[in-house]
């Protein structure tokens, strides 16, 4: 119980910001659509402030106004259906169908596709519209996105870059978690732990694609702000990290086959395996920490890309010694997969290219080119 607990109020710790943003957004909303304009029952406004400020995040201006319009379109949808064919089953089943294929055709995120099907349920369930039709939920729907598009840009105004940090050090700390799930399942030779951590591996192109998101989203930000333009510089090589990442994904993705295939053979997993995987999640944690405090400035970043590129040649070090000792052929592919995922880390915290393979196929053992 303590340490749920603990972990209840380090997570509270951690995102009380956009827990109050949220709040402030929605009731400002209500109160200008109630209290300045003096629309009935503006359940609307603060709703479509929640909806947009959560799905907002790490999303690009443009997108974002394109997520109010959808949001108010759908309601306006809904509305008019309603007023229409007034409330009952049928009406229920158009309204559910337009409003999710609305949603669906935008591109919206799962949550908002439930979120506007559950507004649109309110409507025909509960708030019917009653008499001549008078688009208050549609403009209730606008000022809340509106309100949540200028709250989040506020937010964003302080500091631009922080969204960005945030999403790179999940990002990596996703990745060296993978590589953490990997190792454990090899050292108990758990074919089930093998297989959960190889679907795991094919849920992180996800991360890498918020990342690149965000970078998107950063640097149009920073665009709208003359004083933080200076920054663009470093946005453009996490930019240039997030694809060489996507990269190491993949590369992370076929050792986790190969492990999963290794635990399938039922042999011991030789303990040498075990450590460079090991050296390669430190790699990757402090390639995660080099970007982040070089976008920061908080600390030294060249200490941590030294720290990535001692660890990553480490791994491959004791991958070329496992070589020696004629293993399994997954072992010889997950030997692989390190190389080639250590080149793209090195890459990703900007070593030079042809520098970075000839010091990991010099660990590998492998003759100069």
């Amino acid at each position: 119980m303590r340490g749920w607990w603990k972990a209840a109020v380090g997570r509270l710790r951690d995102a009380w910001i956009p827990v109050v943003e949220a709040a402030l957004a929605a009731t400002v909303a209500w109160l200008i659509a109630a209290r300045l304009i003096g629309h009935p029952d503006p359940f609307f406004a603060p709703s479509a402030a929640l909806m947009v400020l959560g799905e907002s995040r790490g999303r690009r201006v443009r997108q974002t106004i394109e997520l109010v319009l959808g949001v108010a379109a759908g309601v306006l949808i809904a509305d008019l259906v309603v007023h229409a064919l007034g409330p009952g089953t049928g009406t229920m089943l158009v309204v559910l169908l337009l409003t999710l294929g609305l949603t669906v055709a935008a591109g919206a995120s799962s949550t908002l596709i439930i979120q506007t099907a559950v507004s649109a349920l309110y409507l025909v369930v509960v708030a019917a519209p009653k008499g001549d039709f008078v688009p208050f939920r549609f403009v209730d729907a606008l000022i809340g996105g509106a309100i949540a598009l200028a709250a989040s840009q506020l937010v964003v105004a302080r500091d631009p870059l922080a969204p960005l940090v945030a999403e790179a050090r999940q990002t990596f700390a996703d990745l060296a978690e993978l590589l953490d799930r990997i190792d454990e399942a090899l050292d108990r030779c758990d074919e089930t732990a093998a297989q959960a951590a190889l679907e795991r591996a094919r849920q992180v192109d996800g991360c890498v694609e918020r990342l690149q998101k965000a970078v998107q989203a950063c640097g149009e930000t920073l665009r709208l702000r003359v004083r933080r333009r200076r920054h663009l510089g470093q946005v453009e090589e996490v930019e240039a990290t997030a694809r060489q990442l996507d990269y190491a994904v993949r590369n992370i993705r076929v050792l986790a086959r190969n492990a999963s295939t290794l635990t399938r053979l039922h042999t011991a997993t030789p303990p040498e395996l075990g450590a460079a995987i090991r050296a390669l999640a430190a790699a990757v944690r402090a390639a995660g920490a080099a970007l982040a405090t070089d976008l920061t400035g908080h600390d030294d970043a060249r200490r941590h890309v030294g720290r990535a590129d001692e660890a990553a040649l480490e791994a491959v070090r004791i991958g070329a010694e496992l070589l020696e000792s004629d293993p399994p052929l997954p072992v010889v592919m997950i030997v692989g997969q390190i190389r080639a995922t250590a080149i793209d880390l090195l890459r990703g915290v900007g070593e030079d290219d042809v520098a970075v393979l000839g010091r990991v196929d010099e660990a590998l053992g492998l003759p100069a080119v």
